[in-house]
């Protein structure tokens, strides 16, 4: 006998996940690349079990991230346990973002984890 398991017979909690990413290249990217990285838990969402959930995917508002204390507010309501800084606010091939201390600093002054890429 196979028992499925679900949230509702289980007590365990999920992870719940934001994502956090560059207003400029959402311009240009429906965020396919984050979704795939999190469905396939592959980069770096590879050590989340298939009970974490996104709860949230949004920009940062575009500079100077006017947007993140608001939305971080938020999703702090909801419970969400990490926040991730989208890759294309990482990497080099993506316009570099001139804010990211202090989105990051948002955040961890909201008392959230951070985990800094999602896909690349």
């Amino acid at each position: 006998m196979v028992r499925i398991i679900t949230r509702e017979n289980t007590e365990e909690k999920p992870i719940k996940i934001a994502v956090v990413r560059c207003d400029i290249v959402s311009e240009t990217c429906p965020g396919v690349g984050c979704f795939m990285a999190f469905n396939q838990r592959k980069m770096y969402f590879r050590d989340y079990d298939e009970n974490a959930e996104i709860i949230a995917f949004f920009t940062c508002g575009g500079c100077s991230g006017r947007r993140v204390y608001r939305l971080v507010k938020s999703v702090k309501k909801l419970g969400v346990d990490v926040i991730h800084l989208g890759s294309c606010m990482q990497m080099e091939d993506y316009p570099k973002c001139p804010h990211i201390d202090s989105i990051k600093k948002t955040i961890e002054d909201a008392g959230i984890r951070i985990v800094e890429g999602t896909h690349h």
